[in-house]
């Protein structure tokens, strides 16, 4: 059987900010942009590319959530332990570089890692941990 990855999702509480972060700062072209007043659904991923997307959902719209359920969401997210991704490029410092110029909410790095890993991590506008790595 063949199976891929076709998409991970993330909260977002902003869906302008959103766009600003993964496609004006990070490069990501948007596939899809669905929703209304509701939330919006968000679909990027690589430009030119056809792998795996992600998609940024309205934060605490999956169904079947208590309202304790989606306070304890909104809480972590605040706290930025809710969600995470991890990406990786070629050029490190230069994407670092290119986030930090856009304003964007620098974790920790560039770093080299113990393990030899080379990365640094942002905060997206929701909060969720964007690790990048050294490819």
């Amino acid at each position: 059987m063949d199976l891929v990855v076709h998409s991970a999702s993330l909260p977002h509480t902003d869906p302008e900010a959103s766009l600003a972060f993964y496609r004006d700062a990070l490069g990501f072209e948007v596939r899809s942009d669905e929703g209304d007043a509701g939330g919006r659904w968000i679909t990027l991923g690589p430009a030119g590319g056809t792998g795996t997307s992600l998609v940024l959902e309205p934060a605490g719209a999956r169904p079947g959530l208590t309202t304790a359920e989606r306070r304890t969401i909104a809480e972590m997210m605040a706290k930025g332990t809710y969600a995470a991704i991890t990406l990786a490029t070629a050029d490190l410092d230069a994407l670092h570089r290119r986030l930090r110029d856009a304003g964007a909410e620098l974790a920790w790095g560039p770093t080299d890692q113990p393990s030899g890993v080379r990365d640094c991590a942002y905060r997206d506008p929701a909060g969720n941990l964007v690790r990048i790595t050294q490819a």
